[in-house]
């Protein structure tokens, strides 16, 4: 079934409340495996809303509309839905009783303007007979369309106890099973990873492969359907050996998992402890890394050496160094990187200088010139990247680029002492 979300509220348009209830709506109506086509977000404009639902009526097999259905003048829904599908208001005294019943925590005054929850278009029903708000549905020339409050708790309930369970049994036709994987890639464009998966598109049609470009990285998503949990199970598990496959390292991760996570695992599991060193990423390096419980385990340290007096006294950079290569150069990222190994005792070391701008470039060394160090027990590794962007992009893909660098040698199994 084909499906469509309407969100309704001035306090939705207007941006001063994040629209998380279509977000939520439109991820389980997924997982349960339906299509979920369009999502609207509108203001309280009762012609608009009137509008807005007929045309969904048109195109969808279901439509699910949140907010607007509270006490005050601008919750709307109602009326729009009675102009729109000539549906006369009708009073519900049981709704009422319900809905009274679950208030005993309202003022007198508040409790006195609850009748107007009870006034819907006739032919609606109550969506849960337990639920503690207002909420309905009616079948509109065989459509099911359901009304939900725009309280993202209040909606999250009834779309899980009543939603979900009435579409599942609507036309008596199973329901495709449907399996989505999220895989996190670093190190190659967005364009050169849908080169690389080419061959895979349009080959099954149950198989589908969205690009989500993600700054500083890059998300592939792969969503399989079919007709059982067994099918899609092993639909799924083909093409994820596939993707593994053509991407190879380039995945960094699955789902929600974070590149200085999956450092810090690499870096637990082998017993290896990690201090940086920073310039131009200002802290950013050792930021993301300390967002993870447990770092400490690993994680000693970092210093941000912005000046060369700093590079030289904390990190022993050394004078000759400075003058014959220039602070952003490979010379230095490399002295940094042993520099603060030894002073921490670590047994790996990263370290960044470079060029954020949005001046201080040079026809040799342009705006976006980083040099990024790895010292790995007496062993030192450079390498040189040229980023494009603003100053905070530059910053941001330089502490990625480097804890991607860090994660490919801990992968590579290059002893670290």
């Amino acid at each position: 079934m084909r499906g469509e979300i309407i969100a309704i509220g001035d306090e939705l348009t207007s941006g001063r409340i994040l629209n998380s209830t279509s977000y939520f709506a439109a991820a389980r109506l997924f997982a349960a495996g339906y299509e979920v086509a369009v999502l609207t977000t509108i203001g309280d404009d009762q012609a608009l809303i009137s509008e807005t639902l007929l045309r969904a009526l048109e195109r969808s097999d279901f439509v699910i509309v949140t907010g607007g259905l509270g006490t005050t003048s601008d919750d709307l829904t109602n009326e729009a839905v009675t102009a729109a599908l000539g549906r006369p208001p009708t009073f519900y005294p049981e709704i009422l009783r319900k809905i009274k019943a679950n208030s005993h925590h309202l003022s007198p005054q508040a409790r006195s303007s609850l009748e107007k929850l009870a006034w819907l278009p006739d032919g609606a029903h109550s969506l849960h007979s337990e639920a503690r708000s207002a909420g309905y549905f009616l079948v509109h020339q065989g459509k099911p369309v359901f009304f939900l409050p725009g309280v993202p708790h209040e909606m999250r309930e009834l779309l899980l106890k009543a939603v979900l369970p009435r579409l599942a049994v609507w036309d008596g036709k199973p329901v495709r099973r449907v399996r989505q994987r999220i895989y996190r890639v670093s190190g190659l464009a967005e364009a050169e990873i849908n080169q690389r998966l080419a061959e895979l598109e349009g080959r099954d049609a149950r198989v589908k492969i969205g690009y989500y470009p993600v700054f500083p990285e890059v998300q592939v998503s792969l969503t399989v359907a079919a007709a059982t949990a067994l099918e899609a199970d092993a639909l799924l598990a083909r093409s994820d050996r596939e993707i593994k496959d053509l991407l190879g390292s380039n995945i960094y991760g699955l789902e929600e998992d974070s590149l200085e996570e999956v450092v810090g695992r690499l870096c637990a599991a082998a017993g290896l402890s990690l201090a940086v060193a920073e310039s131009c990423s200002g802290g950013l390096i050792a930021a993301a890394l300390t967002r993870v419980p447990g770092s400490s385990a690993y994680f000693y340290g970092g210093v941000v050496a912005y000046s060369n007096a700093l590079k030289e006294s904390l990190l022993g950079v050394q004078p000759a160094t400075l003058a014959a290569h220039g602070a952003v150069s490979a010379a230095v990222a490399g002295e940094m990187a042993a520099g603060i190994r030894r002073v921490a005792g670590s047994d790996l070391a990263l370290a960044a200088t470079g060029i954020a701008g949005p001046g201080g470039g040079s026809p040799e060394k342009p705006v976006g010139t980083v040099y990024l160090g790895l010292a790995a027990g007496e062993k030192v590794l450079v390498e040189p990247c040229y980023f494009t962007g603003n100053r905070w992009q530059i910053q941001e893909i330089t502490a990625h680029r480097a804890l991607d660098m860090l994660r490919r040698h801990l992968l590579a199994g290059v002893p670290a002492r």
